[in-house]
């Protein structure tokens, strides 16, 4: 089901499926004859880093064009266009956005959406993986028995893998948490300042945990 976006005035164009053509293939045919400068982009199921999303701002620029909001149906997508200052949004495959909008989680499938931030006491806990819109406050902790995804600040601390899976990974916009723990392994947060606009994730690499920038592989869907 696609994000409701009646409260966007300018155009919204929708990239296409990725078995049918690539998306810079079809940007400049889905902009041919279009007036509006506004524009809001549908990702849908592509997976787009920092760079993908700069050369796609790039191209809008060209031909007149300036990106309003970016949807996705990727946490990770919406997570590097967030680590670049845009305005973006996940798109559940099952609701509309508006109805994760009302709810302060929501759970299907494999995904666990958050809204808000973790503050000292709290924890967030779930057999899936979890997307939060918000930060994890030192205090605060997130766990999962597969990935975290933090949009916003992890300064608490974040377990992925918490049943055992070494696969499992964390990724933030700002990965500077109190402790890390991956399966059983524990590891404490970087003390150095994250790069800007650069979204980081720590994942097991030679049976320690391993902080880098964050790789760009399909999440489960929501």
């Amino acid at each position: 089901m696609a994000c409701k976006q009646q409260r966007f005035t300018g155009m919204t164009l929708t990239l296409p499926d990725q078995r049918a053509r690539h998306w810079q293939d079809a940007l400049a045919d889905l902009l041919d004859g279009q007036t509006s400068v506004s524009v809001t982009v549908d990702a849908g199921d592509w997976v787009l880093g920092c760079r993908d999303l700069q050369e796609l701002l790039s191209l809008l620029q060209q031909e007149g064009h300036v990106l309003d909001r970016l949807t996705s149906r990727v946490p990770e997508t919406v997570v590097s266009a967030c680590s670049l200052g845009l305005d973006a949004a996940l798109c559940a495959l099952d609701e509309p956005l508006g109805a994760l909008d009302r709810h302060p989680s929501s759970e299907s499938g494999e995904l666990l959406v958050h809204q808000g931030t973790l503050r000292s006491g709290d924890h967030l806990e779930s057999e899936r993986s979890i997307l939060l819109y918000g930060d994890v406050n030192p205090g605060a902790r997130i766990s999962s028995a597969g990935d975290v995804f933090v949009w916003g600040r992890l300064r608490g601390v974040a377990h992925a893998g918490c049943n055992g899976s070494t696969s499992a990974r964390i990724v933030a916009l700002q990965l500077r948490p109190l402790q890390l723990r991956i399966a059983d392994l524990v590891a404490r947060g970087p003390d150095e300042l994250p790069q800007t606009g650069l979204a980081e994730q720590a994942c097991l690499q030679d049976g320690s945990i391993s902080i880098e920038p964050a790789q760009l592989q399909r999440p489960p869907r929501p």
